[in-house]
C-alpha cells in the first residue's frame, strides 16, 4: 500500500503549498449540503456528514454556515440542489485522472470539464474507464512531533489502519473506509493531534511521468480544481521530486 498512497500524499502537500483557497469554503458548504441530503442531519448516523463538517472545522468555518448548509440539505431551508457527478479522463502521458463534482446543471459541467481536459493536453474518458484505477480509501496526516511511530503503531493499527508511513515530517496514515472514523477516533482519544483526515480516493498503480509531463498535469488539475462544480481531483501520477520542490 505505501507506493500506492503516494499520490495521497501528494496530494495533501499539494493542497498546503496552494495559495489558491479561497474556494475552499464554496465546496466544504457544497460538500455538507449533498452529505445532509443524502444521509439527513444526524452526525451520529451521517458519518459522510460528520467527515464533511470535521473539514469545515478545521478551516475554521463559522458555525452559523455549517449549520446553514446542514439545513439547505435538510430542506429546512431553500436552497440549491445539488447532483453528484464524476468524470473521467486522460492527462498528459496517460495519467488516470478523476474529477468528483456537485452540480446544478450536468449538462453545462461536462461541457466545461471536457474543455478543462482539452486545453490541459488531455481528454475526457467514457464512464469506468479509469475509475477502476482508484480505489477509496481514509488518509489522515499527523505530525511526527505529535507521536512517535511506535505509538501510532500501537493506536492506528490496533483500531483498523491498514498502513503508517513516516513521510518527511509526517506520519501518513491509510485506513479502509469502514474503519476511518473508528481509527480518527481512537486517534482523538490518546490525545494525537490529527493535521488532516479524509475519506480520498487512492491510485491501484502509478504512471511515472517525465518532468515537463508532470508540470502539465498538475496545471491541468488545478485548473480542474479551480472549476465551482470540482470538488475533488484525483490522479495516478508519480510527480518527480525536483517538481514537487518547486510545488512547495
Amino acid at each position: 500500500m505505501s507506493g500506492h498512497s503516494k499520490w495521497a500524499s501528494i496530494k495533501h502537500k499539494k493542497a498546503a503549498a496552494d495559495s489558491k483557497r479561497g474556494k475552499l469554503f464554496t465546496k466544504v458548504i457544497r460538500e455538507i449540503t449533498a452529505a445532509a441530503r443524502a444521509g439527513g442531519g444526524d452526525t451520529d448516523a451521517n458519518p459522510r456528514l460528520r467527515t464533511a463538517i470535521q473539514t469545515a472545522k478545521d478551516a475554521n468555518m463559522p458555525a452559523d454556515n455549517i449549520d446553514r448548509a446542514i439545513k439547505r440539505g435538510t430542506g429546512e431551508i431553500e436552497g440549491v440542489t445539488f447532483e453528484e457527478m464524476t468524470y473521467e479522463g486522460y492527462g498528459p502521458q496517460g495519467v488516470a485522472i478523476l474529477a468528483q463534482c456537485l452540480t446544478d446543471n450536468k449538462n453545462r459541467t461536462a461541457s466545461e470539464v471536457r474543455s478543462i481536459f482539452g486545453k490541459g493536453g488531455g481528454s475526457m474518458a467514457g464512464a469506468g474507464s479509469v475509475a477502476w484505477i482508484f480505489e477509496k480509501k481514509g488518509f489522515i496526516v499527523i505530525e511526527d512531533s505529535k507521536a512517535t511511530e511506535e505509538k501510532l503503531m500501537d493506536v492506528a493499527v490496533s483500531a483498523g489502519a491498514e498502513d503508517l508511513q513516516h513521510e518527511g515530517k509526517k506520519f501518513e496514515v491509510t485506513t479502509p473506509v469502514q474503519e476511518f472514523e473508528t481509527v480518527r477516533a481512537a486517534l482523538q482519544a490518546a490525545n494525537i493531534a490529527v493535521e488532516s483526515a479524509q475519506l480520498t480516493m487512492i491510485p491501484k498503480n502509478l504512471v511515472s511521468v517525465s518532468v515537463e509531463n508532470a508540470r502539465s498535469v498538475l496545471k491541468l488539475i488545478e485548473a480542474l480544481e479551480e472549476h465551482d462544480d470540482v470538488q475533488n481531483v484525483y490522479a495516478n501520477c508519480d510527480i518527480p521530486d525536483e517538481v514537487m520542490k518547486e510545488m512547495e
